[in-house]
């Protein structure tokens, strides 16, 4: 899956320390990626923006 152009954020819920972080890309066309902010050049999850927003949902009801 090419990642060429996506626009990477990281939560606000994030601290400054760099913990345990993921960012998420979600201005492609037909899907969500996801990489662990510690590591930029590392592998990349792709979603299909329905699962992702899945599973947001059900990490929210979780909280």
């Amino acid at each position: 899956m090419d990642l060429i152009g996506a626009t990477w954020r990281k939560s606000t819920r994030s601290g400054s320390g760099g913990g345990n972080c993921v960012e998420v890309a979600d201005n492609l066309p037909g899907i969500v990626g996801v990489r662990d902010s510690k590591d930029l050049t590392g592998p990349a999850l792709t979603f299909a923006p329905s699962a992702w927003r899945a599973f947001v949902a059900r990490v929210a009801e979780r909280a």
